[in-house]
């Protein structure tokens, strides 16, 4: 019998936001075969949500350059589209200039102490 994952569980490892995602995904165990199938042939709805999104939590602060705790801090609190992610980019408000130096420092401090170990 081939295991078994909750279809949040397989939005994450898809990288894609589960309420964003089909209802007969959302409400059915999703098999690793399954999961294989999807990543190996993904149907037109997972490469939309994989181009457009609207995105996950960690894949929106990996898209702006911050990590998930910098997108509460910023108050994004909702899953954003490649639109709304580009603008951002764009025209990036003050809260993602900080955020985005914080996470440098801290990626840069994490680099230094690696490198001591």
């Amino acid at each position: 019998m081939s295991q078994t994952m909750k279809p949040a569980t397989a939005a994450k490892k898809l990288g894609v936001y589960l309420p964003a995602t089909p209802a007969e995904f959302q409400e059915s165990p999703i098999t690793r075969a399954d999961l294989d199938d999807l990543r190996d042939d993904p149907p037109a709805w997972l490469v939309d949500l994989r181009r457009n999104g609207p995105f996950p939590r960690d894949v929106v602060a990996q898209k702006l350059g911050i990590s998930r705790s910098g997108l509460a801090r910023g108050g994004v609190d909702e899953a954003l589209d490649a639109d709304h992610i580009g603008a951002l980019i764009a025209d990036p408000p003050a809260w993602l200039v900080h955020e985005r130096s914080v996470h440098r420092e801290v990626l840069a401090e994490e680099a230094r102490l690696k490198k001591l170990s």
